[in-house]
């Protein structure tokens, strides 16, 4: 729960300073490079807010599992061939 609290805070911060700019930016035909920076900030607070979400949703949590699995199956693995590698060596 501490790990999601923490995407909860960082996410609604993104999401205020995101409604907060919102106005400030014009979209009108009028179009500076401060308005060109807005947009762009605009853009990555947006990609911020999106992967925030996409953790809290745990929409990779399978693939996650998935991942721990391999982990395992390859420390296993490790582990066998050092164990073998120590007893035919006949040492530790």
């Amino acid at each position: 729960m501490k790990g999601k609290f923490k995407h909860i805070v960082y996410m609604l911060l993104a999401l205020s300073m995101l409604l907060y700019a919102l106005p400030h930016i014009s979209f009108g035909s009028n179009f500076t490079w401060a308005d060109l920076f807005g947009a762009v900030w605009a853009a990555f607070a947006l990609l911020v807010i999106g992967a925030h979400l996409h953790f809290l949703l745990g929409v990779n949590e399978e693939t996650a599992q998935q991942l721990a699995k391999v982990r395992r199956a390859k420390i296993e693995g490790w582990q066998g061939r050092i164990a073998q590698d120590v007893k035919d060596s006949g040492s530790l």
